[in-house]
């Protein structure tokens, strides 16, 4: 399999007798099985057998190729005086020189260093009751766990001698030199930690009410979007002949159009799509599932992907990354950074440039068309029509019609 990446018969010989070159066969495998092309998997070997003449120079041990090693050969780079190569730090480099210690770490090779970070069991109950009673997602419950274990730091082990002074000065102390925002979640989460020790008999009941509110008006800001016209010109921006813009165009559609958060899209599966009905599945938060009809358009955006760009994986997500190795789009920030670099072709300005713009604006032009807030929350899935009213905040039209005259210099 190395010679599907390595043409030259000199080169192939020169890889296969370095440090490493009993293991580059495996690893050419493993870069053509993840569908690496030639160039990109021809550079990853290149750094493979780099890093070997390096380690074998310096005296470091195949299996002591770890995070530190590839430290040092990476500041060894841009004075590089190893046999067949050139000195100098290429923007890749480190990428490139991963994608084979990785596969090492993976063959066994090289010992996967972990942390270990011992999570106390209270942590461990308050997640399992997290998930069970809010159906909360890995992503909020690692927030959660981290901010629990801090506070636990803070007042020790043992609930039952929890105090509510010491509460509040442990969140002030954790919430020191951060924004409103941060503060509001790290009482939001001494909050349900110690609802939950209350629940489990842990410490005495209404220890949560110790810990005061923070300071805030709910919806106090305007919903930030993007006129229609605009909305159309960021979609507009993405070339559907090409593989990530035939993704992105289905992206920004299903943003736009139904509203998803980047969250919805990362989690979207090939089983959710119903081709029959004309409908798509989505889970949102708190494992709230709802059906929502697919428009056309749509619909055909996606099935542009799927049949001429989308590579055939053993995966049921529905959106992948547009490069080898081919994996779900890992988080919703992968989703806004596909929504920036459109704003930015289309030439957009946007008061923001997450994927929440998009669902902020077709909430807008929901309203805007006469749709009814109640509806609006259903196809956004809000929990509550307060969150759906924020929208007509924006609707001038209406507040224009509801707006009471002024009463100018009339006595009080």
């Amino acid at each position: 399999m190395l010679e599907f990446y390595l043409r030259s018969a000199r080169g192939i010989a020169r890889a296969r007798s370095s440090l490493v070159g009993a293991y580059l066969d495996g690893f050419a495998t493993a870069l053509r099985e993840l569908d690496y092309c030639r160039a990109i998997g021809a550079w990853c070997i290149t750094y493979a057998v780099h890093l070997g003449l390096w380690a074998a120079a310096e005296d470091v041990p195949i299996g002591a190729l770890d995070e530190g090693a590839v430290r040092a050969f990476l500041a060894h780079l841009p004075q590089c005086r190893c046999p067949g190569h050139r000195a100098g730090l290429h923007a890749v480099a480190r990428a490139r020189t991963w994608v084979f210690v990785r596969y090492l770490r993976t063959a066994g090779v090289v010992p996967v260093a972990v942390p270990h970070v011992a999570t106390p069991e209270l942590v461990t109950g308050f997640c399992v009751w997290m998930r069970r009673q809010r159906g909360s997602t890995d992503t909020t419950l690692r927030q959660y766990r981290g901010r629990a274990i801090a506070l636990m730091g803070h007042l020790g082990d043992d609930p039952a001698r929890y105090e509510a002074g010491a509460l509040r000065a442990a969140v002030r102390a954790m919430t020191g030199g951060h924004g409103a925002a941060t503060a509001r979640f790290v009482a939001k989460v001494a909050r349900a930690f110690l609802r939950y020790l209350a629940v489990d008999g842990r410490c005495r009941p209404g220890l949560d009410a110790a810990i005061v509110p923070v300071a805030s008006w709910r919806l106090a800001a305007l919903p930030r979007y993007v006129s229609a016209e605009s909305v159309q010109r960021i979609i507009d921006a993405c070339d559907p002949g090409r593989p990530d813009g035939a993704r992105d165009r289905a992206i920004l559609l299903l943003l736009a159009r139904l509203g998803l958060r980047g969250g919805d899209i990362v989690r979207m599966r090939l089983s959710d799509l119903d081709w029959t009905d004309g409908r798509v599945q989505v889970a949102g938060k708190g494992r709230r599932e709802v059906r929502l009809p697919l428009p056309q358009e749509v619909g055909d955006a996606i099935l542009a992907y799927l049949r001429g760009r989308r590579v055939v994986v053993a995966c049921d997500r529905v959106f992948l990354r547009s490069r080898a190795p081919w994996r779900p789009l890992a988080t919703s920030s992968c989703v806004s950074a596909i929504v920036k670099r459109a704003i930015v072709r289309a030439g957009v300005s946007a008061p923001t440039r997450g994927a929440h713009l998009l669902r902020h604006s077709a909430a807008t032009a929901m309203l805007r068309e006469g749709i009814s807030l109640p509806s609006i929350g259903i196809v956004l899935r809000h929990r509550s029509v307060e969150t759906t009213a924020h929208y007509a905040k924006v609707d001038v039209e209406l507040l224009r019609s509801v707006a009471q005259p002024w009463l100018g210099g009339a006595p009080c």
